[in-house]
């Protein structure tokens, strides 16, 4: 069965705001790896038009400032992506699809069909699978920043039960981030 990834950066005071983090080079290639390792992203509106046009149009014109971000565009644009929307009218690009249906649903035959794991971006979405049980691992890299407003992760989320995570992987990169991967128990 796929795994369910979660990926979030975040500041040390849990916002995950993107217009409050950047990510450097070294962070970029850590992405990339977990890109490449993934076959389907799963997004909701809000992120896919945070991400789309930008990454594939750095990948189509190698313009990215460093190496590390065209290779993450390459990483990017290469994946299937599916966006659950309401309100989006349509999508950018072949490998994308829109799915108005019920998330549970989808996410679960999903998870079922062959391939890579899925990897989840955003927060709105996320936090609905969350609630769901069916994210199944997280990684989370939390920023050296402190910015004390923006918006959290997990504000509105209402759990049925405490989720117990087991962390399995850490990395410190040279910024002073760190990369957690935690893994459902």
């Amino acid at each position: 069965m796929r795994q369910v990834i979660y990926a979030i950066n975040l500041t040390l005071d849990g916002c995950c705001d993107h217009s409050k983090l950047s990510a450097d080079e070294e962070q970029h290639e850590y992405y990339t790896q977990l890109m490449r390792d993934v076959d389907l992203l799963v997004f909701g509106r809000k992120t896919y038009q945070l991400m789309v046009p930008f990454w594939p149009d750095v990948a189509e014109n190698h313009s990215g400032q460093t190496k590390a971000m065209n290779d993450f565009a390459q990483a990017f644009a290469s994946k299937k992506l599916i966006v659950f929307s309401q309100t989006l009218d349509s999508a950018e690009g072949n490998n994308t699809r829109i799915v108005r249906a019920n998330l549970q649903d989808e996410i679960l035959k999903l998870k079922q069909e062959r391939g890579k794991d899925i990897l989840l971006g955003g927060v709105s979405i996320p936090s609905q699978l969350i609630e769901l049980g069916l994210v199944d691992e997280f990684r989370v890299v939390v920023q050296p920043i402190v910015v004390g407003d923006g918006r959290r992760l997990l504000d509105d989320v209402s759990l049925p039960e405490r989720l117990q995570l087991r962390l399995v992987e850490s990395k410190i990169f040279k910024s002073g981030a760190i990369a957690l991967r935690y893994l459902k128990q």
